[in-house]
This record gives structure tokens, sequence and C-alpha cells, in this order.
């Protein structure tokens, strides 16, 4: 398979315009390592700012996870977007305005599936007036990032493997790539997921989790539970079934995790985002990777299995998580306790040399496309679940040059730098609050997880983390430059200072873009006031940032306490209760789990698009006739619909009940439908429609509880 991971020999682009002289290094105002979103955002604020610019890329990709597959946006409140990243999302949306961009939907499902393609709305938009989409293909990222660099005359010098950095006590003077180029400026940004300029710069960093106890957190280090992407049925981890002196199936680390709450080197799984597409001129079937063999996925066969003996069997939208991209495509993230993260095989990944990230990238790419393969072809997988897969392919008109899997590994974290400031959880929790910021984080705590163990007999994962914020915080300026014993001019704005648990808050792609910015324009004062970064001007950078555009405070924003989800155990509730898992759905019900409570490990939704075309049927299998009481359990929140019919089919005929899903439950106990009389078997059931229905229906689970 093609990858964009070594590209030692490939430049695309040389920027002429600047000096560059064979006997010597190529100058510019602002070298910039690493053409990320944060990348392209710093490059083009610091053209804007009339600096010259070097952009250098190790591999042969632009615009990092943007343009390689993330289309659905991470982003916890869109009024807390600004500058160079708003401007981003604003000609998204006037791309996806001109009918002619609609190339494999009907232009009259473009209205219908606009609405559930975006999360939330942009409350900025009353104000500037430019409409935003946060929803997109790959390829028109790409397109409007080379768009963007155009008109800001920036050019990528791709293929630029950073060998060594030469320093003047504290200051870098100039960095030399493995292919012998040497590039030097007055300041650098380092802007790669890795670090790789920060670290060889001699700046302080960390890998990995820190102990809770390190910065008085909460969510920090070895986890006590992991409700989430989690083994729900007991799941044999070895070789020879009950036997541990076998050894332990593949994807399955030693061990017994480490002590709760305490730091460790583990890093929260990687994955690639997939955009794949049910339409089928525009779908390439799956097919196996380079040295298949289905016995390393026998954990997910026994996992299938266990759920099958459980009634439990999962539909595809449970092994992955599929978002409605436009023109009928998606990004696939992972969902579930075996999924698209690969587990535990990344920790070698953030220190690693070349041949090192090379192997574990591989790695990652045949583990997902092994696991894809498994799902659609092999006769362990039960015929209902293949067929499902083998309707989803990937997208044809997608990373042609890549064999259409992404060119872009989810780095989700790795080097994080230790400066003077230290972002914490209590930053995202309010309970303290910077007076430099550059930009706001909005996301919640979030961490894949981190190892999978075996705990009393059985698999099970650990780390994952899914925590609110109280609303939109301010980012540190000191964050993003290092202590000024260790380098003067230099700004990280993507692996930048901050505890693992509040990185995985901070770490979303247009957040990236807005530190990128912010430290394009301190590095044009830093010049102008001929002073290093550390010593840049606040109130100065403050008001060019805001004159840009840029949101920097949370002034304004209320506050508000993080969502506490409810998992509602179905084995102590009365009765009989049916999961979503165990439902026969139509149409795709992608998965949520933002907000309690629920059963299991979340809910689906209907993701407020096609309506009247989707159902979610719950049958109970009842061990005796008689009389039931039929109870409904959702999440309630503002952007539920207030009128989701649910139909129960019972021995004396079917009735419609509507419900609010807006309501709260109270004690978050399931809401009552009434008493029905039903026969014995599975001849009744109670089905969820989203027809008419005006916000995001939700499908969680059915109790019926039997009655004197």
């Amino acid at each position: 398979m093609k990858t964009w991971f070594i590209a030692a020999t490939v430049i695309a682009a040389q920027t002429a315009w600047l000096p560059a002289n064979a006997a010597g290094p190529a100058r510019a105002d602002i070298v910039i390592y690493g053409a990320t979103s944060g990348g392209v955002a710093a490059a083009v604020a610091a053209a804007r700012e009339g600096r010259s610019v070097l952009l250098l890329e190790s591999s042969r990709h632009l615009g990092g996870l943007t343009t390689g597959g993330l289309g659905a946006t991470d982003i916890g409140n869109k009024a807390a977007i600004g500058g160079i990243a708003r401007e981003f999302y604003e000609r998204i949306h006037q791309h996806y305005a001109k009918p002619e961009s609609w190339t494999w939907e009907k232009p009259q499902e473009v209205a219908k599936n606009a609405a559930g393609q975006e999360r939330g709305k942009d409350p900025l938009v009353e104000k500037t007036g430019r409409p935003t989409k946060w929803t997109f293909e790959p390829r028109v990222a790409m397109d409007i990032y080379k768009q963007m660099m155009r008109e800001a005359k920036v050019e990528c010098l791709f293929g630029q493997r950073l060998a060594k950095v030469k320093k003047n006590d504290a200051r870098i003077v100039e960095i030399t790539m493995e292919n012998g180029r040497v590039f030097a400026g007055r300041m650098f940004i380092d802007a790669s997921y890795e670090g790789d300029l920060m670290a060889k710069a001699g700046v302080s960093y960390h890998v990995g989790r820190e102990a809770n106890a390190t910065y008085g957190e909460t969510l920090n280090g070895v986890r006590a539970e992991t409700p989430y992407h989690q083994f729900k049925v007991a799941v044999d981890p070895y070789v020879k079934p009950g036997d541990p002196s076998s050894g332990l199936l593949p994807y399955i680390q030693p061990g017994d995790g480490g002590v709760v709450g305490a730091g460790d080197r583990c890093v929260q799984a990687y994955n690639f985002r997939l955009c794949m597409t049910k339409v089928e001129g525009n779908k390439v079937p799956w097919t196996a990777p380079p040295g298949y063999d289905e016995k390393k996925f026998e954990l997910l066969a026994r996992y299938l299995e266990v759920c099958v003996a459980a009634d439990k069997l999962p539909p595809v939208n449970k092994l992955m998580a599929p978002v409605r991209m436009p023109n009928g495509k998606t990004d696939t993230n992972n969902n579930g306790p075996f999924s698209t993260d690969f587990i535990g095989c990344n920790y070698d990944y953030p220190d690693g040399d070349y041949a090192t990230r090379e192997r574990i990238w591989n790695e990652h790419v045949n583990y997902i496309r092994g696991f894809l393969y498994f799902l659609a072809t092999n006769k362990r997988v039960p015929q209902k679940l293949r067929d499902e897969m083998n309707e989803w392919g990937l997208a044809k008109d997608e990373f042609v040059e890549t064999d259409h899997f992404p060119p872009q590994m989810y780095v989700r974290e790795a080097r994080r730098m230790i400066s003077d400031y230290v972002m914490t959880e209590h930053d995202c929790r309010w309970t303290r609050k910077v007076a430099d910021g550059v930009g706001l984080g909005a996301y919640g705590m979030d961490s894949h997880n981190c190892q999978r163990l075996v705990k009393n007999g059985h698999v099970e994962n650990e780390g994952d983390v899914e925590v609110g914020v109280s609303g939109p915080y301010p980012v540190s300026y000191r964050s993003i430059v290092p202590k000024a014993a260790e380098c003067d001019n230099l700004f990280v704005p993507v692996c930048l200072s901050a505890t693992h648990i509040a990185y995985g808050s901070i770490r979303m792609e247009p957040v990236f873009m807005i530190m990128g910015q912010s430290s394009a324009v301190a590095a044009a004062i830093a010049m102008d006031d001929g002073v290093t970064v550390q010593k840049v001007s606040y109130e100065k950078l403050a008001a060019k940032l805001k004159a840009q555009g840029q949101i920097i405070t949370n002034d304004g924003f209320p506050k508000h306490e993080p969502r506490k989800t409810a998992m509602l155990d179905a084995s102590k509730l009365a009765g009989i209760v049916v999961d979503d898992t165990q439902a026969a759905v139509t149409g795709e019900w992608p998965h949520g789990a933002s907000a309690g409570p629920f059963v299991g490990d979340g809910y689906i939704h209907d993701g407020n698009e096609e309506k009247g075309q989707k159902r979610v049927r719950f049958t109970p299998k009842l061990p005796q006739a008689g009389r039931y009481e039929v109870r409904i359990i959702h999440s309630p929140l503002a952007n539920r619909a207030t009128n989701v019919p649910v139909v129960i089919r019972s021995a004396d005929g079917e009735k419609t009940v509507v419900v609010n899903q807006r309501q709260p439950l109270k004690d978050n106990l399931p809401l009552k439908l009434g008493v029905f009389r039903f026969d014995a078997g599975a001849a009744g059931w109670v089905e969820i429609r989203n027809d008419k229905t005006n916000g995001h229906v939700i499908a969680d689970a059915i109790q019926f509880v039997p009655l004197p």
C-alpha cells in the first residue's frame, strides 16, 4: 500500500520568492516545521503580517487531520472559534452553497441532510453575517487550504525530515534536514503533531499520563473505571480459553495496568479517520492488507460470539462511528471495545526515530484494514453483520494517491511541552483562569483508551475519559512558548504545555489553527520589538489578535458544570430491558454517549436527518403472557425532539405514544408509556420512529415490567 510516511525525495513546491542559496541555508523570517492545520494557519498568518515564511513538512501531506479524514469537526462551542480557523469554516460553507459541489447526492437531499451534519448552532453567524459549515469532505478541505496558501503566497516544502538543530545559547539559528538542506530563521514554530523540533531544540516535554497528584487533578493517570468503549460482556483473553499458561490473544497487553491515579508512559490510542460511503458508483470494496492473518482478530471473533449468545450483537455503527459527511461520505471514527483504535500499540511512537514511526504507522494501517476486511468477510462474523459491512466501502474519489486510505494517522497525543505554565484540568473546570489567553479550548476532556488488559479473567479496556468542561476557557500564551532558558525563539502551538487530561480538551483541529495563528502574530511582534518570545507584550498581541477576529477570552460565556452521564445497569432494572444493541435498526443511527442517563455504553440517534425514514424496533422475549408496563429510556437534552412517535405493538393491536425527549426524567428513571397486554414470546414490540420530528431522536432502551 502507498503511504505518505516516507517522502524524503519529494519536494512538491519551492519557495522561490525566498533566497535559497545552494551554498548556504535557505532563510526566512519565520520557519514553520509541520504543515498540519496549525502549521498552515501559522504560515498564512505570518505571510499576512508581511513576513517571509518557510513551511516545511516531513511527509507529502498538507493539512494534517483536517484534510486527512477528520471532516466532522470536534469543538464544544462554535462561538469559541475565530480568526483564520473561522475563516476556513466560512469557506467550507461557501463551497457547499454551490449546487455543483453536490456530486453524489441529489440536490433535494442537501437541505435535508445539512442540519444533521452540523453539531450544534453557530451563535456568531448572526454577528458576522457569514455562515459556517463544520462538516466537509477531505478533498474540499485540501482545496481550501491550498487556496488560502496561494492567496498568502506561501508554499510548502515536502519531504523535509528534521535531523538536527543548531542553537546559539537559547536561540535556534538553523535546522538541518536528513536530506542535507538547511533552513535558517529569526523565529521558529513547531506545528508538528510529534513535537520533533521542540524536542531536538532541548525543550522539556512529557510523554504519557501524569499522576493525578502531580497537578492536583482527578481525571489523569490510570483510571479506576472505564465505562465507555468497554467490553460489556465477558470475553476470555487466553489463546486456549481458560488457560492463562497458553498466553494472551493478540492486542491484549500483559500486566495489571498500574496503580489507580498513577502516571505512566501509556499513550491514548491512535487510528485513522476513514472516509467511507455506500454510494455504489463511488465505493471501493474492502480488501485484505499485506500479511493479513485472521488469527490476529480472534479477540474480535470471540467478542461477537459472546454478543450473539447474549442476544446483544452490535450493528456496524457500534463497531465504528460513521458520521455523515456531504456527498454520501463519512468521517468514521472508533466506537466500542474493539474498533479502529489500535490500543496499546503506539507507546514507542512519540519518541521513536523515523524507522520506528514508519513501522508503527504501517502496523496501524494494516490493523485497521484487517479489522475492516475481517468484519466484511470472515465466517465467524454473523452474516447480518457481514452484509451490513459490505454496504460500505472507502470513497473512490478521496485519497487517490494512497489507495483511498487516509494519508494522515490520527496522532491524538505525542509529546507535550513543559513550560512555565502547564494547562491542567483546573483550567478546563474554570477553577483557575489565565490572564494571557491566545485562544479558547471548548471540547470536553477526552481521552481514548490507553491499555487493553485482563481483569478477573476477562478482557477490559482502560483509559477512556469523557468529561465535559465548564465552558470555553482561555489557553495561556505561556503554554505555547518554552521556558526562557531552554529556547527563546520557538513557538509550540500543537504539542503545547498541557497535562494529558487538559490536552484531551485542547487537542482539536480548530484550536490548533487558532494557536498557530497566535504563534505567528506573536513571532512578528517579537521581531518588531527585538525581544524573545517570552518577552512579547501581551497587550500588543491581544490587540492584534482581536483585530483579526481571534477570540482570546471567555468573558460572556456562561459557566456550566460538566455534564454527568448516569449509566444504567440493565441487570438492576426491573423486568426485561431491551437495549439499542439488541434492536432492529432501519437507516443510519450513529452512536452517542454525550449525555445521560443511558443503558450500557450509550445510545443511538437519528442525526436529525432523513425524517420519516428511520426506525428502531425493540422486541422483547417475554417469558409469559400478561400485563406489562412499558417504559422508555432516553437522555434528555435541548436539541432533542419534542414529538417522537413511539409505536407499541401489543396483543390488542398498535398504539402510538408521543414522547418529549427534551423533558428531563425524574430521578433519571425511565419514562412510563402505559400498561399493555402482551402474549408470551416475541410477538410484541416497541418501535421508535423519526416521522416529522423536530429535533434529534434518541433510541436507547425499552423496559417491560410485568404486573400482577
